[in-house]
């Protein structure tokens, strides 16, 4: 397989020492163990790059020296506590390389626990290998409404993103309000990438746009890799909608805010993808970025939150997303108190743990109904340099939306 370099990783002070000296007092049978191995494939190059860059890696990284620096996984059954051994492949934003790399990292490497790629495609296209050897799938990065049914067919994965229609009903549902209280009209713009984000979230909000009353002006999807915006946005700003919504990834996300500022295109709810959250997107949107809406979003004020900005902005040199970075954190903290909780390498008991378990995280205490995460921010904005969680999710600390956003500022 083509890959971005094998590499084994070994984090911790003391990691090492604390291993030798719990496995002298071992049985025969673990006396070979010395460290918990956890594998991944992760795109480190090609399209699924920049969002498994700034959502995935980091937040593996990040769990990798927080528990290793804390002395390990604790094995009680094994009398051992272990730091963690990464074995990392590069999937090239391929779902083939994925599929590829999860089957040597069960059949060759023997990894005890495989860790998901970023993006909605990949995970369900891997979604059979996971269940295939036995692993569990904690998918934090993927939006798919076939969540209830993938995770009754492989009963060992982990849906913890929620679906398309989670985030479409939710921003319908805000802007009702809106609409309601007279600061927009009844018309909406929609464009959506074509591929299972896109596709998901587009078949969603169609349908609860037009049963909320609005009138839906255009609906239109544009292809993986298009980078030219400017027809789309064209067409659009002669209809005279207020609601403009991308359902996009990032490269989408970043050139649409970019060329709408150049072609004065200025809706009063201008809503985005993935890629909104991301701490890049004030950098590329400058000042525009104020009151930007779009998917995801966080509670800025709770304290563990805030620990979890720090930590990883020390460790990466920049701050996580505020969406998915969060949620792929927690998810690792699940798998971590799981494994514990277990005692062992016993992948059936940390599944099944998982399935029934509560878990403390960064974002709170979780617990997976039905195995998926069902407590979602779903509608983000940027204010005053944070993307904050707005009030419809009915969530603690959620804040008000602010509209209509000002003016673009003329690039």
């Amino acid at each position: 397989m083509t890959m971005y370099g094998r590499r084994t990783i070994l984090r911790g002070i003391g990691a090492s020492a604390i291993a030798a000296t719990a496995l002298r007092s071992l049985p025969a049978f673990a006396q070979d163990r010395k460290a918990v191995r956890i594998g991944y494939a992760i795109s480190k190059t090609g399209a699924n790059a920049a969002g498994a860059g700034i959502t995935t890696t980091p937040n593996y990284l990040l769990w990798v020296k927080d528990v290793n620096d804390a002395g390990g996984i604790k094995l009680s059954k094994l009398g051992v506590q272990l730091p963690i051994e990464v074995t990392e492949y590069d999937d090239r934003s391929s779902a083939e390389e994925t599929v590829r790399a999860i089957e040597r990292l069960a059949t060759q490497d023997k990894v005890d626990f495989i860790l998901p790629t970023w993006g909605t495609g990949p995970n369900l296209a891997s979604g059979p290998s996971f269940d295939k050897f036995g692993y569990p799938q904690l998918a934090a990065t993927a939006v798919t409404d076939m969540a209830p049914q993938v995770a009754q067919r492989w009963k060992k994965s982990f849906w913890l993103l929620g679906g398309g229609h989670d985030y479409a009903n939710a921003l319908v549902q805000l802007l009702v309000k809106q609409r309601d209280a007279g600061k927009i009209n009844n018309k909406v713009a929609i464009i959506s990438v074509a591929d299972g984000f896109g596709i998901d979230l587009s078949k969603a909000a169609t349908p609860a746009f037009k049963d909320a009353g609005f009138e839906l002006v255009y609906d239109k999807s544009y292809p993986l890799d298009t980078s030219d915006f400017a027809p789309l946005l064209n067409e659009i700003a002669g209809l005279g909608a207020d609601t403009f919504a991308a359902f996009s990834y990032p490269p989408d996300t970043f050139a649409i805010t970019q060329q709408a500022v150049v072609a004065n295109f200025n809706p009063k709810v201008f809503y985005l993808g993935v890629g909104t959250a991301f701490p890049v997107y004030p950098k590329i949107a400058g000042p525009n970025h104020n009151n930007v809406m779009g998917i995801g979003g966080i509670d800025p004020d709770s304290p563990d939150i805030e620990a979890y900005f720090k930590r990883h902005t020390e460790l990466i040199g920049e701050a996580p997303d505020s969406w998915a970075s969060a949620v792929t954190y927690s998810s690792l903290q699940i798998l971590h108190q799981a494994i514990e909780r277990v005692g062992d390498i016993d992948r059936d008991a940390v599944a099944s743990e998982i399935s029934t378990g509560e878990f403390d995280t960064i974002l709170g205490k979780l617990k997976l109904k039905d195995n998926q995460l069902r407590s979602l921010w779903t509608v983000g904005q940027w204010q005053d340099g944070k993307f904050v969680g707005l009030s419809h999710t009915e969530r603690e600390g959620a804040r008000e939306p602010i509209v209509p956003k000002p003016n673009w500022t003329a690039a």
